[in-house]
């Protein structure tokens, strides 16, 4: 049977972008709370909010501030502002809510799982719990002169390449396209932030990476997950854009997997 089901566009609070996918009925299910990661929006995670609503879990991504149609700089944006919006999005939500980061988004959720007390937390490709020195050199082997655009205080250009693995050319190019500026700031504590505290509420954490990406060393996930007691899950073949690459079912399937999994304990 297929459930019909689509996203709509409100306003959260902070003038914050909030996507919003309804599940096809009421019922129990925790709500879905997704964030995006550097030069990225709400608009990355359509096809895994629609999976998540049609598994029954309300799903909400937002636009952390300066990004998609979220209001607010980046150039006053750090990782602890970023962190501010989510957990006052979270806040406004009627159950505790899963949080689901990917990337520079799945460094933001390790710090808002120890100030909110989430039912879970999934970390997609995350920006791992200690400095993510080797990012910055995967970076540099590729494209040298990225890497010192970061250290001055540019912007990382999105390349396709960094980006998917399995789409088409021009798909992959179109992902990059969509993509924009982040706050050099938030770069920076890429590189210089301390690990988080653990989980509030011992929330139970999730890992969904690929061994194949080509900015997040998986080296650093799975030392990222041995610190959290997380289940890890790697897909090989993708790109670090796992909500975007061609087999992007596949981890968001994992992922629903695991909360159904843990719901029926």
């Amino acid at each position: 049977m297929t459930i019909n089901t689509s996203v709509e566009t409100t306003t959260g609070p902070r003038d914050l972008e909030v996507l919003y996918a309804a599940p096809p009925a009421d019922g129990d299910k925790p709500p879905v709370l997704f964030v995006h990661g550097l030069g990225h929006a709400a608009w990355c995670w359509t096809d895994w909010m629609l999976e998540a609503a049609r598994a029954g879990h309300p799903a909400y991504a937002l636009s952390l501030r300066g990004h998609g149609g979220s209001g607010g700089s980046l150039r006053s944006a750090s990782l602890g502002t970023y962190v501010d919006d989510v957990v006052h999005v979270a806040a406004t939500l009627p159950r505790r809510a899963v949080l689901v980061g990917h990337s520079m988004g799945g460094l933001v959720v390790q710090k808002a799982l120890a100030r909110y007390g989430a039912a879970a937390g999934v970390l997609v490709a995350p920006v791992p719990a200690h400095p993510a020195i080797g990012s910055l050199l995967a970076i540099a082997r590729r494209h040298p002169l990225d890497a010192a655009r970061m250290i001055a205080g540019g912007s990382l250009p999105l390349r396709p390449e960094y980006l998917v693995n399995q789409l088409p050319e021009d798909a992959a190019r179109r992902v990059s396209a969509r993509c924009g500026k982040e706050s050099s700031v938030a770069q920076y504590q890429l590189l210089l932030h301390r690990p988080s505290s653990a989980p509030r509420a011992s929330a139970p954490v999730l890992v969904l990476a690929t061994p194949d990406d080509a900015l997040v060393p998986i080296t650093d996930v799975r030392r990222t997950a041995r610190r959290y007691g997380a289940e890890l899950r790697e897909f090989p073949g993708m790109g670090h854009d796992l909500m975007l690459d061609g087999s992007w079912a596949g981890p968001a399937r994992a992922m629903l997997d695991w909360l159904a999994a843990r719901a029926s304990r």
